[in-house]
């Protein structure tokens, strides 16, 4: 039964922990990436309390999660250290996000783009031996509403298709190490969408590559899959390179 006074609304509650957290997790992961927070800075906690009015507990969750991605450390006698950007867990996808935030996001784009060249054309070759016949005929099917998506220019909708087709060509490689690689995939190709590095119609020769890869995998040819997805990653290069030299002009 309802015991609120007539036509006195319910008290609202403030913001949870946990959204106090991930706001101050944000705000410092941003800083560090974006080097507002240089590396050798020392941070105080009773000062980041203070800043942004908070408990001791949720800085110190912070400052935990920040220390599991290498951001910071704890010396005795100097407190809590600002860690360089060699030491940071760069495969961590929330930090992903956070240097694609910064001013360094092309050098974040570039550096994944150029893994994702050295892995995807060789699952592309691993999947074409492994991928079941109704896995293949899915990305057959997920390659069209691309194609589809690129045509009537749905961005949003191709911008998930994209995520799940690589998603699924790594998965279907079979080795568990290039499939937990999907999320910095899906990290970067949001990335280029949410900061305008991608041509508002996909390239029809990008929408032919996807379609490509797929036919060759359903017809288990795996050099074939493999120079088509080399190809892709190729294209991705050209475009943000196109795409930075528009911007610095």
């Amino acid at each position: 039964m309802d015991q609120s006074s007539p036509g006195v609304a319910p008290a609202q509650s403030g913001p949870t922990e946990a959204g106090l957290h991930a706001r101050v997790l944000d705000h410092l992961g941003t800083a560090v990436c974006g080097g507002d927070l240089a590396a050798g800075s020392v941070l105080n906690i009773d000062e980041l309390v203070d800043r942004y009015a908070v408990s001791r507990s949720v800085i110190r969750e912070v400052l935990r999660v920040l220390a599991s991605m290498g951001f910071i450390e704890t010396r005795r006698r100097v407190g809590v250290l600002i860690r360089p950007a060699e030491a940071w867990n760069v495969f961590d996808p929330q930090v992903i996000r956070w240097r694609l935030a910064s001013a360094g996001r092309m050098a974040q784009l570039r550096s994944i783009t150029e893994l994702r060249t050295a892995i995807e054309p060789h699952a592309a070759w691993l999947a074409a031996s492994r991928i079941s016949p109704d896995e293949a005929s899915d990305l057959v099917g997920i390659a069209a509403k691309m194609w589809a998506a690129g045509e009537a220019a749905d961005e949003a909708r191709f911008l998930r298709l994209d995520i799940e087709f690589h998603r699924r060509v790594l998965a279907a490689s079979g080795n568990e190490m290039f499939v937990k690689l999907q999320e910095l995939v899906a990290e970067v190709l949001t990335g280029r969408h949410h900061y305008h590095l991608m041509p508002h119609h996909p390239d029809q020769q990008a929408l032919h590559l996807h379609a490509e890869v797929a036919q060759a995998l359903q017809h288990r040819d795996g050099e074939r899959a493999r120079r088509a997805m080399v190809q892709i990653m190729e294209q991705a290069f050209d475009e943000m390179k196109s795409m930075w030299e528009q911007t610095a002009g």
